[in-house]
């Protein structure tokens, strides 16, 4: 099969029309932003992963000394000075 297909108009003049060649422009534009997509997100999962694995745990915050003085009351110890 050809890729010219013709075409007999009223005026007996054959008219050739040719498919046109190439990629569908949308499907460029899927492909370009679904690689990105996806090579962001790989991306985010392997920083994600290799910080796990080097950083430190975080620290937890020191608790007030008001807290302290509620946490020992409730358990009923007095607190030093009182």
């Amino acid at each position: 099969m050809s890729d010219e297909f013709e075409f007999a108009d009223k005026g007996n003049k054959i008219i050739y029309q040719t498919e046109a060649k190439g990629f569908n422009p949308g499907l460029i534009v899927l492909l370009v932003v679904g690689g990105l997509l996806l090579t962001f997100l790989v991306g985010n999962y392997v920083l994600y992963s290799y910080a796990q694995k080097t950083l430190p745990p975080r620290k937890k915050k020191p608790t007030s000394k008001k807290k302290m003085k509620k946490e020992r009351l409730k358990q009923g110890v007095s607190a030093p000075g009182e």
